[in-house]
Order: C-alpha cells, then sequence, then structure tokens
C-alpha cells in the first residue's frame, strides 16, 4: 500500500529513533540531530504553521539553500496536507514572482536575509502571499515578515498544549494528495509547475530502494539541491524510508572537505561533481613529482583494466588481481579517503554520465550507479543495478515502471511515478501525457540486456553538467535584436555551463571598424579585436543581467561566416540544427571550455 511522505519519515522516527537522524555543522563542529528532536521541529513548526492558517491544499513555498531547516519544512508542510513549492535559491526576484504567482503560495519560507530581500523586492504584487518566515534573523521585518524560530516556539506550546494534533493531522492525508509543485523551464521559457502526489514520489521511493541497497548504518552527504527531485526523492525520502542518517555539506564548495570529516557511505549528485571530482585529481597526478605521478597512472591504468571487467560480469585474475591488489593501496584507498573513505557508492541522475569519468570513479573502487528521469516521473525511470553497471546506459526500468520506445523513438513512460499533470496548465498535460503515457521528449533504445540508452533529445532544452535544464530559444532570440548580432546559437548540454556561438551583423560591425580605424586584414583579425569583443561582451552582458546563474551564457565566440541551409547548419524555415553546429563548430566550442580559457 502507498504510503504519504510524512508517513516514511514518522514510520523511520518510530522504528530507529536514531540518536544522529540528521547531521549539520555549527561553530564547534558537526551536531547531530536525533530523530526525536527533528519530529518535535516538525510538529512545532507543522503546527505553527496551521496558526497562521495554512492547511490541506495550500501551497507553501521554499526559498532556500540545503540545511537542516529545508527537510523541516517540508515534512511539516506535508505533514498539514498543504503543498510544497521548491525554489531555487539562485533565481532571480523576477523569476521567484512568476512562481509565487502562479503557484498563489500563501507562505514563503526563506534562508538568509539575500533571500528574504529578494522577497521584499516582489512582495507587493503578491497578493496571496501571508506570510515571510526568515529562518535567520532578517535586519527588518516587513509587515507580513515574521521569525522561523518565533513561530517554531508558537508551534512548541501548540504542541505541548495538543501533543497529538500534528500525527492526527497527517493521518488524515492521503496517498493521493498532491504533495509538491516544482516549476521547470520549458522550450517556451516560461515555467511549468509539475504536479507530484504523495503516491508518485512515495512509488519510486519503494522502486528505487528495490534496486539500491540502503540501510540504517549509511549515511548520507546531502549537497544537491533539495530543489531538484533528484536530490529530494534519493538523498531525503529514500534515505529517511533506509532509515539513514542525512549529514548536510555546508555548501557545494565544502563537499569534499565534509565528507573528510563526515565519513559517508552514499553520496547522490549530478555528472558536473563526479567530473569536477575527477578532474581535480588528474590536475593533482600530473602536477606531482615524476615517481609518484608514474605510480598514480600505473594504478589509475590497472584499475581501469578492472573495471572494464566488471562491466563485462567478470574479475581479475591472476597476475592482473595482484597488480589490481597493489595498485587499489597505492592508489585507489588515497582517492578513496579524499571523500571520507568509507563509500560504499554514488548515485548519479540529471543529466547523462561521461562513460570516461565513470570508468575512473570504478577504477579508482567508487562505484557509481547511473539513473535517468525527469521531473514529471518522480523522478527515476531507469536505473543501473549495482554490480551489473553499464557505462553509457542508464539501466532497465524500475519495477513498477513502464517504458516503451515510440515509432519515432521517443521514449514513453507510464505507471505509479508518473505526475498528475501540470499546474494549471491543461494543454501542456495534455500534450505531455497521452493514452496514459508520458511523453519524456528524449530518444533512445533498449540494448540486447533492456538496459535504455538515450542518444538524443527531441525537444531543444539543454541539461548541463549540473542538472539544470535551460531552454535556449527566448535567450537567442534577445540577442539577435541587438543590431551587433545576426545569429545566436546558445549551447552548454551536458556541459558545465552555457556559452553563446555568435554571428556578427558584418554590415553593421565593419562600418563600425572603419570608422573607428580597427586595422585588420580579414574577418579573422576583425573579431579578435579588443574594442569588437567588448562590443559583444557588453551584449552577453545585457543578457545575463535578467538571467539564474545557470542560464547565463558564461563564454562566447564569434563565428566569422553566417549558418547556412547548404551546410546543414539551418532548416527550411531557418530553424538552428543544434547538433550539427556544435558538429561544425567543435573546435571553437572546445577552446571555450577548455581549463583556463
Amino acid at each position: 500500500m502507498a504510503k504519504t511522505l510524512i508517513q516514511i519519515f514518522l514510520d523511520t522516527a518510530d522504528r530507529f529513533d536514531k540518536p544522529a537522524q540528521f547531521m549539520r555543522k555549527n561553530a564547534v563542529g558537526w551536531e547531530s540531530i536525533p530523530a526525536r528532536q527533528a519530529l518535535a521541529d516538525i510538529e512545532s513548526l507543522a503546527l505553527g504553521l496551521a496558526s497562521l492558517g495554512i492547511g490541506k491544499g495550500d501551497r507553501v513555498a521554499l526559498l532556500s539553500e540545503n540545511r537542516y531547516e529545508w527537510a523541516v519544512t517540508d515534512l511539516a508542510t506535508l505533514g498539514l496536507g498543504a503543498v510544497t513549492v521548491p525554489i531555487y535559491p539562485t533565481l532571480t526576484a523576477q523569476q521567484v514572482r512568476y512562481i509565487l504567482e502562479n503557484s498563489e503560495a500563501k507562505a514563503c519560507i526563506v534562508s538568509t536575509p539575500a533571500q528574504y530581500d529578494k522577497l521584499q523586492q516582489i512582495a507587493d504584487a503578491l497578493p496571496h502571499l501571508r506570510v515571510i518566515l526568515a529562518m535567520e534573523p532578517a535586519p527588518v521585518l516587513g509587515a507580513r515578515g515574521q521569525s522561523f524560530s518565533a513561530l517554531l516556539e508558537t508551534g512548541a506550546r501548540l504542541r505541548e498544549a495538543q501533543p497529538g494534533a500534528f500525527r492526527a493531522a497527517a493521518a488524515l492525508v492521503q496517498p493521493g494528495d498532491l504533495a509538491t509543485i516544482i516549476y521547470t523551464s520549458g522550450t517556451t521559457g516560461d515555467p511549468k509547475g509539475a504536479m507530484l502526489s504523495h503516491a508518485n514520489i512515495a512509488s519510486n521511493v519503494e522502486a528505487s530502494l528495490k534496486v539500491v541497497d540502503l540501510n540504517e548504518r549509511d549515511r548520507c552527504l546531502s549537497f544537491l539541491p533539495l530543489c531538484h527531485i533528484f536530490e529530494r526523492m534519493a538523498g531525503l525520502y529514500c534515505m529517511l524510508q533506509a532509515g539513514a542518517t542525512i549529514a548536510y555539506a555546508q555548501s557545494l564548495e565544502t563537499v569534499a572537505a565534509d565528507a573528510m570529516e563526515v565519513h559517508p557511505t552514499i553520496l547522490t549528485g549530478v555528472p558536473r561533481f563526479y567530473e569536477k571530482v575527477y578532474a581535480r585529481v588528474m590536475e593533482n597526478a600530473l602536477a606531482s613529482p615524476p615517481i609518484r605521478k608514474n605510480v598514480f597512472f600505473w594504478g589509475l591504468h590497472v584499475g581501469v583494466a578492472v573495471a572494464r571487467l566488471h562491466f563485462k560480469g567478470r574479475k581479475p585474475s591472476g597476475f592482473l588481481a595482484l597488480q589490481h591488489a597493489i595498485a587499489d593501496k597505492l592508489v585507489g584507498a588515497k582517492v578513496r579517503a579524499r571523500v571520507g573513505g568509507n563509500l560504499r557508492f554514488c548515485i548519479s541522475g540529471g543529466a547523462p554520465l561521461g562513460p570516461k569519468v565513470m570508468e575512473f570513479f570504478f577504477a579508482v573502487g567508487i562505484p557509481i550507479a547511473e539513473g535517468y528521469g525527469l521531473t514529471e516521473t518522480s523522478p527515476v525511470i531507469c536505473l543501473n543495478p549495482p554490480g551489473r553497471e553499464k557505462p553509457g546506459a542508464v539501466g532497465p526500468a524500475l519495477p513498477g515502471v513502464e517504458v516503451r520506445i515510440a515509432e519515432e523513438g521517443e521514449i514513453l513512460t507510464r505507471g505509479p511515478h508518473v505526475m498528475m499533470g501540470y499546474f494549471r496548465n491543461d494543454a501542456a498535460t495534455a500534450a505531455s501525457i497521452r493514452d496514459g503515457w508520458f511523453h519524456t521528449g528524449d530518444v533512445g533504445h533498449f540494448d540486447e540486456d533492456q538496459y535504455l540508452v538515450i542518444t538524443d533529445r527531441l525537444k531543444d532544452l539543454l541539461v548541463t553538467a549540473g542538472g539544470k535544464k535551460v531552454a535556449p530559444q527566448p535567450f537567442e532570440g534577445r540577442l539577435k535584436t541587438s543590431k551587433w548580432i545576426s545569429e545566436a546559437v546558445m549551447l552548454g548540454d551536458q556541459r558545465p555551463f552555457c556559452i553563446g556561438l555568435l554571428v556578427p551583423n558584418f554590415v553593421v560591425l565593419e562600418t563600425e571598424a572603419k570608422a573607428h580605424g580597427w586595422a585588420h586584414n580579414n574577418r579573422h583579425e576583425l573579431l579578435s579585436h579588443p574594442d569588437v569583443l567588448a562590443i559583444y561582451q557588453r551584449e552577453i552582458d545585457r543578457l545575463n543581467a535578467d538571467l539564474a546563474s545557470f542560464e547565463q551564457i558564461k563564454k562566447f565566440a564569434l563565428l566569422d561566416r553566417e549558418l547556412s541551409q547548404d551546410a546543414g547548419e539551418l532548416t527550411p524555415t531557418l530553424k538552428v540544427r543544434r547538433r550539427i553546429v556544435t558538429q561544425k563548430f567543435a573546435s571553437q566550442i572546445e577552446a571555450l571550455y577548455a581549463p583556463g580559457a
């Protein structure tokens, strides 16, 4: 029988009653938060929210970085039968306003004074927003502002007076009730609110735990944004269901240092995280003294050979097994020590993981199980089973999840994990869910072992290595309104950040160059001129000003010719063929992503 998400936590608190259900770092070190304290905090916050008029079906927005209070707020909201609306803290004030307007959130809980100030900029335009709760003390609380800690104290008094009130409210929440609205960027640029029920996510938790082995002895270091359904389902609800301890990293920048102190057994991450670890290890190795460098690459070579055998379902034997035992002590164990030394395995999702990176982690004794899914599917559709992983494939479908390939190659899925629909967007819902099947927009096929292999994307949507989705067309359109730009192509799929390929309006540019006497013998020299580069940097800065950090174009290249249909770069209707452009201008693109570029 499907559970509610709040019931997952209550069952875990009752069953395990752990002295360290959560962990966080404070001024004196790592603090362990017992399950009973977490339960008391959740009950107190829920009763405090109820005293403000928050009840079943009401939307409660959460604008915060990862922290213990995020989980408390989410679970307290769910326990009231209310609906959590997570918002990325990196979004701009106007982007936050759109989500709050569309969801008609009655309350918004914010983390820092900076987030509180962001909300104050737009509060007057949000008549439905009754209260703004500040987790950290804000310099000045506005008319609707309240202190998070003060509301906890109010709730604690209500809890003492009515000790069974929260559990009574939680018992009324049904699996089919709406649990959360998660806004995702579409190709139009306007976010769509994916509605996920308690049963949607709880079914995904149950199915995932049939594939991966988690237990109460595990410790997870949580660092991905909890606004992302992958971290929320895997790093929060899955860990709670299994009884694992959840430690919150201080920030993305401190993950390595935090891991050395927390000694996690499980990590959930997006490819960009694993790519950074891989790059850092390789940079350190290359900078090492000759003997140490040679030992490292010898050990890595041996580890890769063993990893490739593993992917074929085989184990090393004879001389290779002996070499591997030595290599693991000299190389693998030292790499593992840098992430705490206790990792059993990692889980990767949000974007495709490069086979080379996956092979490296297996070579140093850190297995990675790669999965695939979308916000609209709660999120996991497929997952590589630990011990039977395949680089380049995302695994078979989860138990209870159906997947089929449509005639045009699009991946379709059906099951309890598929969302209820898009909030107040029947047209988008009807377009994405047809005859019970959710259309992912991705193209792929099954291999001989029924592992799904993703080959392309129907939707022209960029997914960065950090798992952030960016719709490029609106930004390209804005760039092309500039008198300096004839064509603009935004790229960044499976990359750490977005870049732009710009085709100048050569008539305007060359006229400007002549007027200012910018010396050049050809277009290549003109496009390298500092004053020309400054013009296009200003245009990029103009575009970036209104965008969240992950949407911004970080670097650009100027192309010395127009895109054309003859070269296959444009369709007959003059739409950019992004994949062809990526191939044709591969050298320029790689130069932008080169270290130190």
